[in-house]
């Protein structure tokens, strides 16, 4: 058995120690906001907050997170109410919507740590996450409304 919090719950997994957080989150809790993508870290749509940092949940291992906070996208707000969620819906941003998830979460921690952040530093920061539908653009005006309007 292995504790952590998620999503402000301390939760108690039995699973292997070894077993990536993105299936422990989505198959044991059955959270299913975050996403497989390429299974490698590449691509960032499996990203949650680890202690409050950006993580790869395909590549973090359920024993890397004992005894810490998890966040998912399920838990960045409790009624979708995150600016950036707002934000995300103002600017139309998905298309497909796969990737959403962890594009989010990606941006919550740049505006955590840099709440008026530049393009630059929004571009540098997201770089990574992968949209396939290509909604770069929106995604980057999603977050400069989100910081605008926090």
């Amino acid at each position: 058995m292995t504790m952590f919090t998620i999503n402000r719950q301390a939760v108690n997994v039995a699973a292997e120690p070894d077993t990536p957080l993105l299936w422990v989150v989505r198959e044991h809790l059955k959270l299913t906001g975050t996403k497989f993508g390429c299974g490698i870290a590449q691509c960032g749509a499996c990203t949650v907050h680890v202690d409050g940092e950006p993580t790869r949940s395909c590549q973090t291992q359920l024993q890397d997170v004992a005894g810490k906070t998890v966040t998912t996208i399920e838990g960045l707000s409790p009624n979708a109410s995150h600016p950036l969620q707002k934000a995300w819906i103002a600017e139309q941003v998905p298309q497909c919507g796969y990737c959403q998830s962890g594009q989010i979460m990606q941006a919550a921690a740049l505006l955590k740590d840099n709440p008026k952040p530049t393009r630059e530093q929004i571009i540098e920061h997201m770089d990574g996450n992968i949209c396939r539908c290509g909604t770069y653009v929106r995604i980057i005006s999603a977050i400069e409304r989100a910081a605008r309007e926090a």
